[in-house]
């Protein structure tokens, strides 16, 4: 496990990898069961039934106390064998808890599900300390736009090729909360009440040639290589 000194208030951006470069989510159905676990296990109440008494609706069962967030999630992307969450610890030792939980709950259901043993990632989480305001602009990019258009069929390069295109299609991924934030539309994962994500990618299309340059820079520099860049030096 990296992870670098921090205290409450400290925002870190996390990454985890599956074990072997291995798939975490293997259809729909673990996507969602990943977003559910973003909002339901991030609380100070924990109770091993949570995926059982909820539902997608993200809808709160009456009998739990009211919700005590353990880290403010401001942004996040799934891929299929790893994620990205950038978040604010808001107690003490709140991302280790958040990060146990949401780690051990997904190779539970993954071993459950497809008959697998053992840890389902590579290692523990990785977590980097985000000290400065660029920073938080250089991983709005790095987090929602790229992580995304990785997605896109043909990868980075066919995104810089046709970003317009690649565009529209990034809005429509679902496992991401950049689909939310330049949409404006509100999640119930993010909580983020000064909007920082908001406020430096904008909404509808505001961000967009920032995004569009930003990704050309990039390409030029590393090709199609952006591997733990997390890790490099800012």
């Amino acid at each position: 496990m990296r992870v670098e000194p921090h205290d409450v208030g400290s925002i870190l951006h996390i990454t985890q990898r599956g074990v072997r470069g291995m798939d975490i989510v293997r259809d729909v159905y673990d996507s969602e069961r990943f977003m559910r676990s973003l909002f339901y296990l991030n609380d100070t109440y924990a109770t091993s039934r949570w995926y059982e008494t909820t539902t997608a609706s993200f809808a709160r069962p009456a009998p739990w106390p009211v919700r005590e967030p353990v880290v403010r999630v401001l942004a996040w992307t799934l891929l299929p064998n790893h994620f990205h969450i950038l978040l604010q610890e808001l107690t003490e030792g709140g991302t280790a808890k958040f990060m146990q939980r949401l780690g051990g709950s997904m190779s539970a259901c993954f071993n459950a599900k497809y008959s697998e043993k053992g840890s389902l990632f590579q290692g523990s989480y990785h977590a980097r300390a985000v000290t400065q305001d660029e920073h938080h602009r250089y991983l709005a990019f790095y987090i929602l736009v790229k992580n995304v258009l990785e997605m896109y069929p043909g990868g980075l390069a066919a995104a810089a090729r046709d970003f317009d295109k690649a565009w529209e299609w990034a809005k429509k991924y679902q496992y991401s909360s950049f689909r939310g934030t330049i949409s404006g539309v509100a999640s119930p994962i993010i909580d983020d009440p000064d909007e920082l994500m908001k406020s430096i990618l904008g909404s509808g299309d505001a961000y967009k040639q920032e995004a569009k340059e930003l990704l050309a820079v990039h390409m030029e520099a590393h090709g199609n290589d952006f591997s733990d860049l997390m890790l490099e030096p800012w």
